[in-house]
């Protein structure tokens, strides 16, 4: 098993390297990193092709003897490079891979900015089924090509893919960040732009953290997924037969509510919180068709994504990398 990684040197693809490698089911497996600006440690199990996927070339050189592709490599909202990147990248993947003699399953890592997450009212929970919309931008844009490419590749040559869509992701102190209404917020949105400048400053000292209201004035929910949950769901899709042309809903059990999130902060660490209003939409992605599949189970409660970031600390020279959400 040779898995080509794109994207290997972020969040995601980072951690399911090192949980791929660890896990007794793949002790036979060799990672493939395509990087374009960071690179991979090269071992006896990970080599690195360097990069461009809108480079044809690259994209064939790296698929040489290519069993699996994980696809992670995206772009953010840079309108100048998101089309080289979503369509032209991810279609020398794709036709690379339909030729492949050695290819046998084409993984992509989707995004809930396809079907809108809090920017449009849902009436029930999100499915699969749930129509692509995506609200202004190119990165959301992007993300419904991705989807929509992937699926209509499995129709016209009938490979064996899979997607899946993930919400917004956190490791290590992200969440506890994405609460932040100084300039260290992770994400968004920007709360201290939503307050008086002297009152961030406060809520910065002070640790309040935002408590987001929706557009029904009720407290938000949005969806999050921890990645250490997103990889295991991903590793149970590898060589799985139920996820043959299959899109998943990869989140946590229950979508975050931030009346919930500020309860538990004040109760466990006592933080403040203050109300800010949005035109937003609260939103539940269904997980069950995971579950149900691939027999897989998210670790992370609210609870536990509240506490593990709270009680992370970074070394001194470890990086903060900022991401859009979505």
């Amino acid at each position: 098993m040779l898995i080509l990684v794109t994207g290997a040197t972020g969040k995601v693809g980072r951690r399911f390297i090192t949980g791929l490698l660890d896990e007794p089911r793949f002790s036979r497996a060799r990672i493939r990193a395509l990087c374009h600006n960071r690179v991979l440690e090269e071992t006896d199990r990970i080599d690195v092709v360097k990069g461009s996927i809108a480079d044809s070339a690259v994209v064939a050189a790296a698929m040489q003897g290519v069993t699996h592709v994980l696809h992670l490599a995206t772009c953010k909202e840079t309108p100048d490079n998101v089309i080289d990147v979503t369509v032209k990248g991810l279609f020398w993947l794709l036709e690379t891979f339909r030729l492949s003699p050695t290819a046998r399953q084409f993984i992509l890592i989707g995004g809930d900015a396809g079907i809108g997450h809090f920017f449009y009212r849902h009436d029930g929970p999100v499915t699969e089924k749930t129509p692509h919309r995506a609200y202004p931008g190119c990165y959301a844009l992007s993300k419904v090509l991705e989807e929509v490419m992937l699926e209509q590749f499995a129709i016209q040559y009938g490979i064996n893919s899979c997607c899946l869509r993930a919400p917004w992701i956190m490791e290590k102190d992200d969440f506890k960040f994405t609460l932040s209404f100084g300039d260290d917020v992770f994400g968004g949105p920007d709360w201290k732009s939503l307050v008086p400048p002297a009152d961030a400053a406060r809520y910065a000292r002070d640790g309040t953290v935002p408590l987001l209201r929706d557009a029904d004035g009720q407290p938000l929910k949005r969806n999050f997924v921890h990645v250490d949950d997103l990889v295991s769901a991903t590793m149970a899709a590898i060589d799985n037969p139920r996820a043959v042309g299959q899109l998943f809903n990869i989140a946590m059990d229950r979508p975050v509510d931030y009346g919930e999130v500020a309860a538990y902060l004040a109760r466990t660490r006592g933080l403040g919180s203050v109300d800010i209003s949005s035109e937003y939409h609260s939103n539940w992605m269904d997980n069950s068709k995971a579950k149900f599949l691939l027999d897989w189970r998210p670790v992370y409660d609210l609870e536990k994504l509240i506490d593990s970031a709270w009680e992370y600390r970074r070394s001194g020279e470890e990086p903060r990398i900022v991401w859009y959400p979505g």
